[in-house]
């Protein structure tokens, strides 16, 4: 009897693991999270080394934190403007802009030992202290991948966009790691001259990056003569407080090119967010990746090979708990996956310099790498919801400079803690942060979480009531 149920098992887990959407999914879908995966691979392989390699220079900790702040200051300037620009220039046109910065960057980061140079390449093309993403290109593929795809779809599509990218970053890692390892121990090379080797790699998948955005076809713009708000993926929910307006203002619809503006409903909610995630971003940023790194390899005297190893192994864990997050949306709702799955991850984290033993600092930071990534997936398909199609890009572009300017104060903060030995500091506030950020959202908007798309009678969150709501908590 069990031998017949074993193909609708697999089949309802394939399902429920959001496979079979995926692969029903536009082609552009899928090009947009194969470019998300050679992006992370080229970010994590970067991460693992770029303290290590500026501390090789004869950097010091302090200068290494500047870096790092300085090049999140200047991605914050290159995402508000490719951003801001992305629907009027063209999505495809601004990733492609993206993918040259990269590979230009790379090109500069293999030649030089120059500080200043370094710094200028980091902050203009791109390189990412964490191995995640700054820059414009997740917010234009999000809002890109929600205009793909129908509401039902949108949070597993995320869920496997993100696990995608996670896989990224993690092959990024182990190669890093083993490449430097060889380098080093059988050619003999030094640390700085098989470090360079990695940013030439990256160089070069920013062309292949570049390459892969040729593929996408027109379906990634914005269509300013489409009405989507009426389309029925675009279901009334409690995170889609905005109802179908039909009498819109063409000029609405922004068909001169030019900026969109935003609804007062949408500023407001994404007022609250950015408060939020701006909490969120600044724990991020006194512990990215390659500070992590530097803390292990300097506490625990971990080789590049082994770090490399660690991060692969956190990274691929970190990737399938996208799919976990998934599932848990379905139950739960958006919101309360979100909390419910960073929240763990946020105690590991001021954990992870509490021990003198190896072994338990990277338990804890693989426990850690169990959650961490989980609130990605909902966390996007949420703020899709709570503004209009046209308003998206925008949005999300406008909710990762606030991610990345507040993750610029971190790095330099860790930079002065390390010098003056007090590097666990750095993790504990980090992990404390994002226990506030996890409560702060859970108060906040768990009244916005979503519902059945399909009962459209229990509609309760409305644009007038979004208004109408704050003026009560700010009367005039």
């Amino acid at each position: 009897m069990a031998v017949p149920e074993s193909p609708k098992f697999f089949a309802r887990s394939v399902k429920g693991l959001g496979l079979t959407t995926l692969y029903h999914s536009p082609r552009d879908v899928k090009f947009l999270c194969f470019q998300r995966f050679v992006r992370l691979v080229a970010n994590g392989a970067c991460s693992l080394i770029l303290a290590l390699y500026l501390a090789r220079l004869g950097f010091s900790d302090t200068r290494i934190g500047m870096f790092m702040s300085l090049t999140l200051i200047g991605n914050v300037f290159i995402a508000l403007v490719l951003t801001l620009m992305a629907d009027a220039a063209g999505r495809r046109n601004i990733l492609a802009v993206g993918a040259t910065l990269m590979t230009g960057s790379g090109v500069i980061f293999g030649l030089t030992s120059n500080y200043w140079l370094l710094l200028v390449a980091a902050m203009f093309g791109v390189i990412s202290p964490s191995g995640n993403e700054i820059g414009p290109f997740r917010a234009i593929e999000e809002s890109t991948l929600a205009q793909l795809t129908s509401f039902e779809a949108r949070s597993e599509v995320f869920a496997w966009y993100n696990l995608i990218g996670t896989l990224g970053q993690a092959l990024g890692n182990i190669t890093c790691g083993w490449v430097v390892h060889y380098l080093q121990d059988n050619q003999h090379w030094d640390s700085p001259r098989s470090y360079r080797v990695v940013f030439l790699a990256y160089a070069g998948l920013g062309v292949l990056k570049l390459l892969l955005t040729l593929f996408l076809s027109k379906r990634c713009e914005l269509d300013w003569n489409e009405d989507d708000m009426s389309k029925p993926t675009e279901s009334p929910t409690e995170t889609s407080p905005l109802v179908p307006n039909r009498n819109r203002s063409p000029s609405t619809r922004n068909p001169e090119g030019h900026i969109p503006s935003m609804s007062r409903a949408s500023t407001i909610v994404l007022s609250k967010l950015c408060i939020l995630f701006s909490i969120d971003s600044i724990a991020s940023g006194l512990v990215p990746q390659s500070w992590i790194s530097y803390f292990f390899s300097t506490k625990f005297q971990l080789s590049t090979s082994t770090l490399g190893i660690l991060f692969f192994v956190a990274s691929i864990i970190s990737a399938f708990s996208n799919l976990v997050a998934s599932v848990v949306s379905r139950h739960t709702g958006l919101v309360k996956a979100m909390v419910f799955t960073n929240l763990p991850s946020a105690i590991m984290l001021a954990l992870v310099p509490v021990p003198n033993s190896p072994t338990l600092a990277i338990m804890f930071l693989v426990l850690r790498s169990c959650s961490n990534s989980m609130d990605n997936a909902p966390r996007s398909a949420f703020l899709a919801a709570v503004v209009l199609p046209q308003e998206r890009t925008m949005a999300m572009g406008i909710v990762n400079v606030v991610k990345t300017s507040s993750q610029s104060i971190g790095p330099v903060i860790t930079g002065a803690l390390v010098e003056a030995r007090l590097f666990w500091v750095a993790f504990v506030t980090a992990g404390s942060l994002k226990v506030l950020y996890d409560l702060g959202i859970l108060a906040v908007f768990v009244n916005h979480d979503t519902r059945d798309p399909k009962d459209r009678d229990r509609e309760t969150s409305t644009d007038e009531q979004i208004v109408e709501d704050d003026e009560r908590i700010h009367p005039s």
